[in-house]
């Protein structure tokens, strides 16, 4: 299942910029073309909705088109479409818990660098933490996008009720997500950060899969998971250095398909973040939704080139962290 407006394209932080409305007419296209276009609509989140994760200062300042940042600028349109990207991830996850089913959520504008009471990299209103706040459950997030989801890390780091795990390159914007970043107070070790450098791909996120995410996701055993789905850290991104594939970006959303089927019956909700480069952004998430359907998707961007061995010592110094909270082992 789909969620999404035509009002998400309307969108626009200003000509040319990399985080446009092409992203998502080229997503909507290609789930035409493939006949997995299967649609259910959104509404716009209220503010009640909202404040469950933002501070309502802040609501009013992107309300009353006040700055909040060089990376996020308000225009008059800014704060309806943001309160329908949170409303759509609401449907999303309402939909995903009462049907037990996956649901991919496609938003915009993203919202992982937005905190309680500030915006950032692109994002407004953190749409995945105001549906876990709204949904009230144990929840899991694993957080896929090139960048650290520093809004998200920040609004649950003191959390024992949702995990979050994010996958992110190095040393690049917003400069958080080190492997030292624990938790605080209640939620101390349910924040993990798996940082790698630029170069890693395909094999490392499965190393970091089946040692780290999957390990540690089971024994959280969430009442439902989420995943921030950014399509930036493929290879063809201009914006990043990762390296993954489509097929190996889809098989790791295939991987975590599977983990939600046994962990949480499949109450499962994707939600876009970044990606970039449009063609490359728009057949891993046919790939994604074709394996929920049982359709077999072509993918053109298929090389695979990953600094394993470089991605294989973060994995070992993640899991030395980690593993005082979770039962984790090394990977040799």
């Amino acid at each position: 299942m789909i969620v999404y407006h035509p009002d998400y394209q309307k969108h626009v932080l200003s000509p040319g910029h990399p985080e446009s409305p092409k992203r998502l007419e080229r997503i909507v296209e290609r789930l035409k073309k493939e006949e997995l276009f299967n649609v259910l609509p959104p509404e716009k989140a209220s503010v009640e909705q909202i404040s469950r994760v933002h501070d309502i200062d802040y609501i009013n300042t992107i309300k009353n088109m006040d700055f909040i940042d060089f990376e996020a600028p308000v225009h008059p349109e800014t704060f309806d479409i943001a309160s329908l990207a949170a409303g759509g991830t609401i449907t999303a996850t309402e939909y995903a818990f009462e049907n037990k089913k996956p649901v991919f959520a496609l938003v915009r504008p993203p919202g992982h660098h937005s905190g309680r009471d500030y915006g950032g990299g692109f994002c407004y209103f953190n749409n995945v933490a105001i549906g876990v706040k709204n949904l009230n459950k144990k929840t899991a997030i694993i957080d896929i996008d090139l960048h650290h989801g520093n809004g998200t890390s920040d609004i649950f780091y003191e959390d024992s009720g949702v995990l979050y795990i994010s996958t992110h390159q190095a040393n690049i914007y917003p400069g958080t997500g080190r492997i030292e970043e624990t938790g605080k107070g209640n939620g101390e070790g349910f924040n993990v950060s798996i940082p790698f450098p630029s170069g890693c791909g395909d094999n490392s996120f499965d190393l970091a899969f089946e040692k780290i995410i999957k390990p540690v996701v089971n024994q959280f055993s969430p009442e439902m998971i989420f995943v921030s789905f950014g399509g930036d850290a493929h290879y063809m991104d201009p914006l990043g250095g990762l390296s993954l594939s489509s097929p190996g970006y889809v098989s790791l959303c295939e991987k975590i398909t599977n983990l939600a089927k046994n962990v949480c019956d499949s109450k499962l909700c994707f939600v876009l973040e970044g990606g970039y480069n449009v063609d490359a952004l728009s057949e891993v998430i046919a790939g994604i939704v074709g394996f929920w359907y049982d359709k077999k998707i072509d993918y053109e961007f298929t090389n695979v080139n990953d600094n394993f061995d470089t991605g294989k010592r973060i994995v070992e110094k993640v899991i030395n962290v980690q593993k005082r909270y979770w039962g984790i082992i090394n990977s040799s």
